[in-house]
């Protein structure tokens, strides 16, 4: 068994290594990866806020006499500006999952290289990555390119998230209308539709 585990690492660290990548195995997101995972937790945090049926105050009158407008805090601005506010930083919580080739490389949860190698220490035995082991589940150059990447589409898309968000959300997905048809335009976008394959699993859903 420790053998079995001890190949595992060893084959995994070598693909990651392996191939025309950046040095050191890195490999950046590309523009479908970062949109696609700005796209998939702006939609998450809005989910989470828009569960409240609260109807809040807008306006003011210096005088009081007239009324507050009244609005659904789901359509409100305020909602708006909440679920963006640290978008970003939710990709921190990301990991690269180095077994994977494709844009589900980027994840939540430890990756399964990661899983083996906390095992084997857990183990007793001694694994050098060449850094120590308190940086294992530091963000990566990749996570925190991605974070970057991710702020820099935040700034250039924000009209076109607002219009989504007014106009939009409630019957085009928010990958669709960000990524698909404004900010990958005339790109590839197939990255957006690829899916984490379950075991047995013959394949990914048909490549655009």
């Amino acid at each position: 068994m420790f053998f079995r585990e001890f190949l595992l690492v060893f084959l995994l660290l070598e693909a990651t290594l392996a191939g025309p990548e950046e040095k050191e195995g890195v490999k950046y997101a590309d523009k479908c990866e970062a949109c696609k995972i700005l796209a998939t937790e702006l939609q998450a945090r809005l989910t989470e806020t828009g569960k409240s049926h609260d109807v809040i105050e807008i306006g003011y009158s210096v005088d009081d006499v007239k009324p507050k407008k009244k609005k659904e805090y789901r359509r409100s601005e305020l909602r708006l500006l909440e679920s963006l506010e640290n978008v970003c930083e939710r990709i921190l919580q990301y990991n690269i999952h180095k077994e994977r080739q494709d844009s589900t490389r980027f994840a939540k949860g430890m990756s399964q290289t990661f899983q083996t190698l906390h095992g084997l220490v857990d183990k007793g035995v001694k694994v050098d990555l060449g850094i120590p082991l308190e940086l294992w589940d530091k963000p990566s150059a990749e996570i925190t390119n991605l974070k970057t990447q991710c702020e820099s589409l935040l700034e250039e898309y924000e009209g076109t998230i607002e219009s989504w968000y007014f106009k939009h959300q409630d019957n085009v997905p928010l990958m669709q209308y960000l990524c698909e048809e404004r900010a990958l335009m005339g790109q590839s976008h197939k990255c957006l539709y690829e899916v984490v394959q379950e075991k047995g699993d013959s394949g990914k859903k048909d490549e655009l």
